[in-house]
């Protein structure tokens, strides 16, 4: 396990272990998206994280997907956010603020009657979405037009200026998962032609706007973009993830970035592929991986090469103490999916440490 242990700098921060935090949504924020307390607390439990990347949050208003997960447009939500910087900081680790536009993933009923947007007006198929009235179905979202984008850019970039104020170190781009910039990255999602349509280069254009936007807020050693290039969920797909991972790698090598941080895999299954292994030949930078590694097999990547760090998720939403989990080699507790979006403590602070 020593690998996992030894400090990684990640352009200019600092980590003590090369064990993460990934992003997880909890919806446990409170009224008008605005985090508090409870969630202060579930941050700093698990402060052993050499970064905790915290969850995908609305970068403007009126693009909630989740019902009741946080956003960093208004200054209520900022204050809320400082209590987390803050008690993670006194814990001793490191957060990064995940930014993220909804997209198609959006719903009317959590966005006062408002008609999501994407790159194409397609929908999310065979899921639904949780909301005030049960879960309901997605709807065909709205196609943005090319003069729309400047203002969801600078949603972004406002966004990024509004975790600094509330004592972020970094923030990671969410660029993963059928949101918006990624169904804008892959063609399954995104039919449309001119500068943000058609070829991998236009298709991109929007993500790598939205990171220099953070850049500017940040430097560049402060963000990180998370992609996940096989991933259907949200009825994702690409004709040739390889080759757009490929692709992506060596153009993010211009940007100097803290991390990027790749999903390797697929939640159902229905692509397969080695993306990890082009990724690690063209991009230069740190690379985090995601997505279903063991101790082990995080520790042998590291030590290979092949990866700088992994981002381990439902093993930290269950373990708050993941990392002397590890060390020792000590058993986990098991989560509970049940609670995994429902409100208050249960299945949400009240794990156990060993």
């Amino acid at each position: 396990m020593d690998s996992l242990f030894k400090p990684l700098q990640i352009g200019d921060v600092t980590l003590a272990n090369r064990i993460l935090m990934a992003p997880l949504t909890r919806c446990r924020a409170e009224a008008d998206h605005v985090p508090g307390a409870l969630m202060a607390e579930y941050y700093a439990q698990r402060a052993s994280a050499g970064l905790i990347i915290a969850e995908a949050t609305m970068v403007m208003a009126g693009n909630s997907a989740f019902w009741m997960e946080p956003g960093i447009y208004s200054d209520a939500q900022i204050k809320g956010w400082k209590q987390v910087t803050d008690a993670v900081h006194a814990a001793g680790s490191k957060i990064f603020l995940q930014i993220w536009h909804g997209g198609r993933a959006c719903h009317p009923l959590l966005n006062n009657g408002a008609q999501p947007v994407a790159p194409s007006a397609l929908a999310i198929l065979n899921d639904e979405v949780h909301t005030p009235e049960g879960k309901k179905p997605y709807v065909v979202p709205r196609e943005l037009t090319d003069d729309e984008l400047p203002t969801i850019i600078e949603g972004f970039k406002k966004a990024a200026q509004n975790a600094k104020a509330a004592g972020f170190d970094g923030v990671e781009v969410h660029g993963a998962n059928g949101y918006l910039l990624d169904s804008f990255l892959r063609d399954g999602a995104n039919k449309r032609s001119g500068p943000y349509g058609g070829s991998i280069e236009n298709r991109a254009r929007l993500m790598l706007e939205v990171v220099e936007v953070a850049c500017e807020v940040f430097g560049s050693g402060r963000v990180g973009l998370r992609i996940s290039p096989l991933n259907s969920f949200n009825s994702m797909i690409d004709s040739d993830p390889i080759g757009l991972s490929r692709w992506l790698a060596e153009r993010l090598n211009d940007y100097d970035l803290a991390y990027l941080h790749v999903m390797r895999g697929d939640f159902f299954s229905q692509q397969t592929g080695d993306v990890m292994t082009p990724i690690r030949a063209h991009y230069k930078g740190v690379l985090i991986g995601n997505m279903g590694y063991t101790a082990e097999e995080a520790a042998n990547a590291i030590a290979e090469g092949k990866l700088d760090a992994v981002a381990f998720g439902v093993s930290f939403l269950a373990n708050p103490d993941l990392p002397s989990r590890f060390k020792k080699g000590a058993g986990l507790n098991d989560p509970n999916p049940a609670t995994f979006y429902s409100p208050g403590p249960v299945g949400y602070t009240d794990y156990p440490n060993r």
